[in-house]
């Protein structure tokens, strides 16, 4: 069997009008970036840090797009599930099936081929807070703390943020206590039950220690009521947080920034609604709805996944010489997350008609829970030497990071239909205690890196020419146990492993991999308000080994390389801001899934499991982003954003016959956003819509 895919969608959101409502005893540290889009002095910087470095937006040769902390507020912005809205159009954040506590996220289609959730697996797009990289998709959907930016770098950042950043990063970056006394607090509600609040204290500076304390709560009432008594709804979520941050400054040229961060967030799975009968013979409950379900057509038992992190981060800077700053983040953080997913109920009630032959859909059981609980910690400590000597300007540094995961998983069904047509049904409260376990396995894993990279501006035509090279080495290790795999319910089978050389037990994982990842970039001031680049750089998967398989074989990176070529404009006196990027490079060593049917002593069953491969070949990608800002009135912003890319997944051969797979990237091929926004200084003005068009086999 071969597959072939190519990926397209389309989505557009218009911008108009909407309200929010804030209370504060004092003005907000970051009012006075608001006045300058207000007093009609037109577009204000952007200053971001994507090359390890503060630099203004339009002078850094990639690219990015930005969402400052207004923009976060004017959103309503809790978590980053919130951006998956496609206010960012190379962006797609979505839950990982229907969990909203695993966050699956996407770069230009890059990234999301495999099951990132897993011990030994990883996304394609690495998300950092202050400089810390979060190594799992479990907690992503946690609440933020008073974001300054939010920073998508769009394609391969190998070089200076390593592993697992092929499809590009989102580097978040939160406010600093200022020294000075402010209270700011907001609050909210809405419908469907929803609330959100927000308090930020900063505090006056003590031994030249400034200290800044946030907490948030956010809360939405479910989207679809289940009518099982005793059950909760689908897709609610209670969020809760506390973030403290210590700044020390005892001189000018040294400082100190520690910071304590501790949620909460309990979230029930999103309702998978039928929208179209099947080929299979569907039950009699199993209906279709015209519109959107406000109530589930049938009950199931259900109770909130539960995901608690805590982290703590040490970050040391230290100008040595007025040329170069030393810089150290140490960082330890810690992820427990419990899983409680029933909401298929609704798209699971169909079957064959061999099933139905004797007795109809009497004792026919639906409506699978799928259950895990997963913990994670991890330990990273980076050091940097960033430096801006004459017409060379550099950053060095090197990165060791550990963590250890583990997870165990179980899923059984929780409806019986109970008349040959299926119109009424049992639904039963299983404990997971007296529930077997479908898989577990546990991995750790350790990395370190070397990188640099250097820009020098030669002694010719004004300054205007930057040429940059850099240079990452990264060595990965992974190394655990696959203890159970998919037991029978019949109890031939204990689920403890069978290797390819036929000897039962857990299997293990020791496998190691190292690479280098270059970056080029040309980048030319044509004058004080256009600049324009050309570069070359790769980004890699880290490799690893599939949980739900039958042989935990380990497979290998997956890459990116990407040319991108760009500019960034601004012009009409400071008030329009135009960038436009296009790119096209290779994808290889796809990490492709293949469904594999389940061997017991050589005996093929009908359970299956789903084991991983480097497809063969070579993928390709293309696309084009542009981005527009106008301040044509005081008080007035415009703004249109506009996307298209493809993803091309070589073909592969399925290595398990009689079992089929199949891909998606999430790529868009076009993605539109138009923007209008008109803000007085005491009233914000806001509106979002939007559509996506979904991927399509080609």
């Amino acid at each position: 069997m071969r597959s072939r895919m190519a990926i397209a969608a389309s989505s557009l959101a218009f911008v108009a009008l909407s309200t929010t409502a804030a209370f504060a005893a004092e003005q907000a540290p970051n009012a006075a970036v608001a006045d300058t889009a207000l007093d009609g002095s037109g577009l204000s910087e952007i200053v971001v840090t994507a090359q390890k470095r503060k630099e203004n937006l339009q002078e850094t040769p990639i690219s990015i797009s930005v969402m400052r902390s207004d923009d976060l507020v004017n959103r309503h912005v809790t978590s980053l599930l919130d951006l998956g809205d496609g206010s960012i159009p190379s962006l797609k954040i979505a839950p990982f099936y229907s969990r909203n506590s695993a966050l699956i996220v996407n770069i230009r289609g890059i990234g999301v081929l495999s099951d990132g959730n897993q011990p030994a697996r990883d996304q394609g797009v690495g998300v950092y807070i202050d400089g810390v990289y979060l190594g799992r998709a479990q907690g992503l959907g946690t609440a933020l703390f008073d974001i300054e930016n939010i920073e998508v770098l769009k394609g391969p950042q190998g070089t200076l943020f390593g592993r697992n950043t092929e499809g590009g990063a989102v580097n978040i970056t939160t406010k600093k206590p200022t020294g000075e006394f402010h209270f700011n607090g907001t609050g909210g509600a809405g419908n469907f039950g929803s609330y959100k609040g927000e308090v930020h204290i900063d505090l006056p500076s003590f031994a030249n220690i400034a200290l800044k304390i946030d907490g948030v709560v956010a809360h939405r009432d479910p989207l679809v009521k289940n009518p099982l008594s005793g059950s909760e709804g689908f897709n609610q979520y209670d969020k809760r947080g506390f973030h403290i941050e210590a700044l020390w400054r005892p001189s000018p040229d040294f400082s100190a920034d520690y910071s304590f961060d501790i949620s909460r967030d309990e979230s029930t799975s999103q309702y998978l609604n039928l929208i179209e009968a099947g080929t299979n013979i569907q039950a009699a409950a199993a209906t279709v709805q015209p519109d959107r379900v406000r109530t589930a057509n049938v009950g199931v038992p259900q109770q909130p996944s539960v995901g608690k992190v805590h982290g703590h981060r040490l970050t040391l800077e230290w100008q040595a010489v007025p040329e170069i700053t030393l810089k150290s983040i140490s960082s330890y953080r810690k992820l427990s997350q419990s899983q409680f997913d029933n909401g298929s109920a609704a798209t699971s009630m169909s079957t064959t008609p061999a099933v139905l032959a004797t007795k109809g859909f009497t004792g026919f059981q639906f409506a699978r829970n799928s259950l895990a609980l997963f913990d994670q910690d991890q330990w990273s400590q980076e050091i940097q030497a960033i430096g801006d000597i004459g017409r060379v300007k550099f950053v060095a540094g090197a990165l060791y990071y550990r963590e250890h995961v583990s997870d165990n998983a179980q899923a059984f069904n929780t409806n019986t239909f109970t008349d040959a047509a299926g119109s009424t049904y049992t639904a039963a409260f299983i404990d997971p205690a007296t529930a077997q376990i479908d898989r577990a396995s546990h991995v750790t894993t350790k990395s370190i890196g070397a990188f640099g990279q250097a820009t020098w501006t030669p002694d010719i035509w004004n300054d205007a020419i930057h040429i940059t090279g850099g240079l990452r080495w990264t060595k990965d290790s992974k190394h655990g146990q696959l203890t159970i795999v998919n037991p029978s319910p019949n109890g031939l089978n204990d689920g403890v492993p069978v290797d390819r050389n036929g000897v039962r037990g857990p299997i293990g994982l020791d496998a190691s991999w190292s690479r280098v990842d270059p970056m080029v970039n040309l980048a030319i001031d044509l004058s004080r308000d256009v600049h324009v680049y050309g570069k070359w750089s790769t980004g890699y998967k880290s490799g690893g080994a599939n949980s739900r398989s039958q042989d935990y074989d380990p497979f290998n990176p997956e890459s990116v390389s990407i040319f991108e070529i760009g500019a960034k404009t601004e012009f009409f006196d400071n008030h329009a801001r135009f960038n436009i990027a296009a790119y096209a490079g290779d994808y290889k060593n796809i990490q492709v899934d293949f469904s594999r049917p389940y061997e017991i002593g050589g005996v093929r069953t009908t359970r299956t499991t789903l084991s991983t491969i480097n497809a063969p070949g070579k993928g390709g990608l293309h696309g084009v982003e542009a981005e527009l800002t106008v301040n044509p009135l005081q008080g007035l912003t415009l703004s249109a954003s506009y996307a298209y890319q493809y993803v091309r997944i070589p073909a592969a051969v399925n290595p398990y016959p009689n079992a089929a797979g199949e891909i998606s990237t999430l790529a868009g091929s076009v993605a539109k956003i138009v923007k209008l926004e008109h803000a007085w200084r005491r009233l914000d003005g806001r509106n979002d819509d939007g559509f996506q068009v979904a991927p399509f086999p080609g």
